[in-house]
């Protein structure tokens, strides 16, 4: 049973999972902000679903990719490939369906009961959060420009937006600036974790932005998903709808030069790729936690 619980937290990619509540903080304190209140049973909810969402995605594209013979083509890494697991444990293919039908049904779930609980609105942002989460692997990865920000908008525009509305009944201006940083956060998080899979992905017939263009046109696009995730917090800022204290983000702007730095000189090789991708991950965890705990100071 040990054996089982560690194959399905591998499915699921579990360190992977700490994106949700790091890009639900600063919503959450924002909404706090806002309204003065926070329903913790709500909050809770929305966690779960949050969760139960980015498990369903990353359990699917693990048995998609298996079945496809993608896993078996892709030299993975610890940030791209796949978990390994289907591979080497080709009886846990059915497990990982199954996983995904949970999640996915766990989500629908409590986006119906929260649609009852505070209207119907809420059920648009969930109806495309689903499709995004059903048509990613299979077909969004062939469409160079959606594949590039659906990652965005699934967690930043749908998800950080959808839980303000949650959260105060209405889309209010300091959570749509969470929710640009994080679209251009977690944008910038899917299209480098795709460099090292180039190869693979093209011998598949995926389209993806580094298949066309390669890694130095992706990495010039990298740049400008960052531009766009510290220009919105400033931007934010200098229109006062954050306040001053939410600059304590930018504690991370030398983390992201230096990731720049690196990508800018490892030209595929792995040796510099690989550590720029972990800098990255703490830096797309790091910034949001850092812009939550800048909107509770203020």
């Amino acid at each position: 049973m040990k054996e089982f619980a560690g194959d399905l937290l591998a499915i699921a990619r579990g360190p992977f999972l700490l994106l949700t509540p790091a890009v639900l903080f600063p919503a959450v304190v924002a909404s706090y902000r806002f309204s003065g209140a926070l329903p913790w049973s709500l909050v809770l909810l929305i966690l779960i679903a949050g969760l139960a969402a980015h498990v369903a995605v990353n359990a699917l594209n693990e048995y998609q990719d298996f079945n496809s013979g993608l896993d078996r083509a892709t030299e993975r890494t610890p940030f791209s490939g796949g978990s390994g697991t289907l591979p080497a444990k080709p009886a846990r293919a059915n497990s990982a369906r199954w996983l995904f039908v949970v999640s996915f049904a766990l989500m629908v779930a409590i986006g119906v009961y929260l649609g009852w609980r505070v209207g119907p609105k809420i059920l648009s942002l969930g109806l495309v959060g689903g499709l995004i989460i059903l048509a990613y692997t299979r077909w969004i990865n062939r469409m160079p420009m959606l594949c590039l920000v659906s990652p965005g908008v699934g967690f930043g525009l749908l998800m950080v937006n959808g839980s303000g509305w949650l959260l105060t009944g209405s889309f209010t201006a300091s959570v749509q600036v969470v929710a640009w940083i994080v679209f251009f956060l977690v944008n910038g998080l899917l299209l480098l974790n795709q460099l090292p899979d180039i190869e693979a992905d093209r011998a598949v017939g995926r389209r993806q932005v580094p298949v066309l263009l390669g890694i130095a046109a992706s990495v010039r696009i990298y740049g400008l998903l960052l531009l766009g995730a510290y220009g919105s917090l400033l931007l934010g800022c200098w229109l006062g709808v954050m306040p001053a204290t939410a600059l304590l983000a930018l504690l991370t702007l030398p983390l992201a030069v230096g990731v720049l730095r690196r990508l800018w000189h490892c030209d595929g090789g792995r040796q510099l790729l690989i550590p720029a991708l972990g800098q990255n991950v703490a830096l797309v965890l790091a910034t949001p936690i850092l812009l939550g705990v800048g909107l509770l100071l203020g």
